[in-house]
């Protein structure tokens, strides 16, 4: 917990039948008090450069549908990104995109680490004790890593409406692509877009996916495609039923 005593992170469904896990590394905009709002405008705060606007919204509906756990961040990635390793240049962002963050530029080391140890370190400790408590039950689990991200970044258009990534393994994403794809072949689904790995963005996946030998994948919406309820629920449809598809399909390969 921070010292406002708000909790770091939320589990929800922990005991969900579902073989899916979904995580929301940034799920929230949250700023706690301490921090004043790190000097930024509500604009600036219920921008993009919070938190990823949409995301929770799908991952809860998907939790749901599908009956799975689901693990959500409580705090803005502006304090500390949940989705960067602990040496990364932005694990505490001084600027985001052409946003500067002055309340986060040359914090002391002791700050630094409050951060760590009260934000980063309790979201992905919940996520590995809900994993470890599924593999001691024997449980299958695929691990989904919900995000969302701007239509125009640095002035160019993104045409995806969606993208996909994937970790070291690329086996369940790929089935995934090709779900999104067969369920309607005039969708656009970027492949590593509009990040991959390269770009230091896929902690979560990694360390939790291919890191415990799971299958996994990483899911970018574009976030003005779930802004609204129509739209969260459109896409929460369409990827209860791929991300599925995708599981018999993976199912299927690896028992030939």
């Amino acid at each position: 917990m921070d010292v406002s005593g708000k909790k770091a992170v939320l589990v929800s469904n922990a005991r969900g039948a579902s073989p899916f896990v979904i995580v929301c590394d940034h799920a929230s905009n949250r700023i706690p008090t301490k921090y004043d709002d790190l000097g930024l405008s509500q604009t600036e705060r219920l921008s993009h450069i919070a938190w990823d606007p949409g995301a929770l919204s799908v991952s809860r509906v998907l939790s749901e549908m599908l009956d799975a756990p689901l693990v959500q961040s409580t705090v803005s990635r502006l304090i500390i990104d949940c989705n960067r390793e602990l040496t990364a240049p932005d694990l505490i962002w001084t600027l985001s995109e052409t946003t500067r963050i002055a309340a986060n530029e040359n914090i002391e080391a002791d700050e630094r680490q409050y951060r760590i140890d009260h934000f980063h370190r309790p979201y992905h400790a919940s996520i590995e004790t809900l994993l470890e408590s599924r593999r001691h039950a024997g449980r299958e689990t695929i691990l989904v890593c919900m995000h969302s991200f701007t239509p125009v970044y640095h002035d160019v258009q993104r045409p995806w409406p969606i993208g996909l990534i994937h970790g070291l393994d690329t086996g369940y994403t790929s089935a995934l692509y090709d779900a999104l794809r067969n369920d309607d072949p005039s969708l656009n689904v970027g492949w590593n877009e509009p990040y991959a790995a390269h770009n230091g963005v896929t902690l979560t996946l990694e360390k939790h996916g291919d890191g415990r030998g799971l299958q996994a994948t990483m899911i970018e919406i574009r976030h003005d495609e779930i802004l609204e309820p129509a739209g969260v629920t459109q896409w929460s449809v369409r990827l209860a039923h791929c991300l599925e598809t995708a599981r018999v399909a993976r199912k299927g390969a690896m028992s030939v």
